[in-house]
């Protein structure tokens, strides 16, 4: 197996800040806005990019993270069963502009299952999206608001973004058979 080191701690850094400002700009500064990270890594950084937005423009703003393992139709395909997460939305969404945060976005499944969590809770203004990597073979038409980086890969391949809040370092790597 082969390893290839994408994107290094100081890259990651320099992504989240560039997608902090897109969203500023984008939603013309923070009001409405509800961070929601997908389990576990989306998490970790949701909690980043709401730490820069904060410092950034001094306001407050709402994270939580949305686990949308029951809502996948891949559910009952996988042979070993999904580990279930947290979802934890700690305001109300309605007329909100939701921000979901992912590390991976890949073929789209899971970001169409964390819509309709979120559906469930209630109706948002909009719903945006937040990748730090796009990897590209999306099954469905989802498209990323916010792109850290854009790394095409071959279906063989596996992108594993590690963090230094669960993996101990900040880094990207491409995995290979």
């Amino acid at each position: 197996m082969s390893i290839k080191n994408i994107i290094d701690a100081k890259a990651i850094e320099r992504a989240l800040t560039r997608i902090a400002h897109e969203i500023i700009e984008k939603n013309k500064g923070l009001e409405d806005i509800v961070i929601l990270g997908i389990p576990t890594r989306g998490v970790h950084i949701a909690k980043r990019l709401r730490d820069i937005l904060e410092a950034t423009e001094g306001v407050h703003l709402p994270v939580g993270s949305v686990d949308a393992t029951l809502y996948r139709d891949d559910i009952g395909m996988k042979q070993d069963q999904p580990m279930l997460k947290e979802t934890d939305i700690p305001v109300s969404i309605d007329n909100k502009k939701i921000i979901i945060i992912d590390d991976v976005l890949f073929t789209g499944r899971t970001i169409r299952a964390a819509m309709n969590v979120i559906m469930d809770f209630g109706r948002p203004a909009n719903i945006q999206l937040a990748v730090l990597i796009d990897r590209g073979h999306r099954e469905l038409p989802i498209r990323p608001d916010y792109v850290g980086k854009n790394v095409p890969t071959s279906m063989q391949e596996k992108v594993k973004v590690r963090l230094k809040e669960i993996d101990g370092a900040d880094e990207v790597v491409v995995e290979a058979e």
